[in-house]
């Protein structure tokens, strides 16, 4: 699961295919999803540390 998140977070990976080209749009759009969930918490906990320290 932690190998998924650091594929996920890499920008290098964000254009390219994943390993097994046979997977179908529904599972492409649910990685999307997983892909902008992670950033926008890992925002908000910046923005939570940034608010804290102030």
């Amino acid at each position: 699961m932690i190998k998924k998140i650091i594929y996920y977070l890499n920008p290098a990976t964000i254009f390219r295919k994943e390993e097994g080209s046979d997977i179908n749009v529904s599972h492409k759009t649910m990685q999307w999803i997983n892909r902008i969930s992670i950033y926008m918490f890992l925002i908000c906990i910046v923005l939570i540390i940034i608010k804290l320290t102030k």
